[in-house]
């Protein structure tokens, strides 16, 4: 069953170009993933320092293997969490 990931993230708006850079390249090294079958990163309007992202996968085995992924430690681990004021996400299975 597809896997689906529905991510907020909130950073200072000084910290925005700083993520939004690291959410592009992250988008487009998730992309080249087997199991990856949508990966999109969006900028709130309304919200400076906004993102959401949605993303779905083969199965929660492709999610994980995502998240293990080197380029995944590298960006959303090392680079855009820390610099993150407010995080949220959900998981779901696709119907």
């Amino acid at each position: 069953m597809a896997y689906a990931v529905f991510a907020r993230y909130r950073c200072a708006a000084d910290d925005a170009d700083t993520v939004r850079d690291a959410l592009l390249r992250l988008r487009e090294l998730t992309r080249e993933e087997p199991a990856n079958r949508v990966y999109e990163v969006h900028a709130e309007a309304e919200v400076p320092g906004g993102f959401v992202l949605y993303e779905v996968y083969e199965d929660r085995a492709g999610f994980e293997a995502h998240a293990a992924a080197p380029h995944f430690v590298e960006l959303n681990v090392g680079v855009v969490r820390p610099l993150l004021v407010e995080r949220t996400v959900t998981f779901a299975e696709v119907l």
